[in-house]
């Protein structure tokens, strides 16, 4: 893998990916891509997308767009396809990140440095982190943990020819609740070091 690495973490909602993505930048002294990566766009273009926070992972609304020639209207089309330039941009330079979502383990499936991860937990877990998260109701957490992975996953294979969560497609699936969130980053930062030798 040289010395670039890439990581892209897919996750189930409140498994711990954003956290445990937090701790192997952190770790590695690398940028970690999220929710940032519109301001981190705009930066680079000089333009302002605040405005397109509500389109960022969602797939295209078919009641507000159209395609013409395979290309599509929507807000959420064109955010998308933004951000999978960005991700590719700043791996074709050179560069080592963190990623989380946005399709990055399909955009950059072909780049030796990538090490493709999928974080899921128990649903105990992800419930009882939700409601301390969110300070909702046990139902509500359910239901949101529901309504957002479905999101997740509708997006993901909207625009991939792989399926969201099939095991097959990544290179490690780790379950967070068995090491909790500290020990699953550990685990993943001695993977990614055997990935680098």
């Amino acid at each position: 893998m040289a010395n670039q690495f890439v990581i892209s973490i897919s996750r189930e909602f409140s498994s711990g990916g954003h956290d445990i993505a937090e701790i192997i930048a952190k770790h590695y002294g690398v940028p970690l891509y999220d929710k940032n990566i519109l301001a981190e766009i705009g930066k680079e273009k000089g333009v302002d997308l605040s405005d397109f926070k509500g389109a960022d992972e969602k797939g295209i609304n078919v009641f507000t767009s159209r395609t013409v020639a395979g290309f599509n209207s929507s807000p959420e089309y064109a955010l998308a396809h933004m951000q999978f330039d960005f991700i590719k941009e700043q791996a074709d330079k050179g560069e080592s990140f963190v990623i989380c979502g946005r399709c990055a383990d399909y955009v950059l499936k072909d780049n030796p440095a990538l090490v493709s991860v999928f974080v899921y937990a128990d649903e105990y877990d992800r419930t009882d982190r939700t409601m301390k998260k969110c300070d909702c109701s046990m139902p509500q957490a359910i239901k949101l943990i529901e309504k957002t992975d479905k999101r997740r996953k509708e997006y993901h294979n909207e625009y991939c020819k792989t399926k969201w969560g099939d095991m097959r497609n990544y290179d490690l699936c780790i379950n967070s609740s068995c090491l909790g969130i500290d020990g699953t980053a550990q685990a993943l930062i001695d993977y990614i070091d055997k990935r680098k030798e």
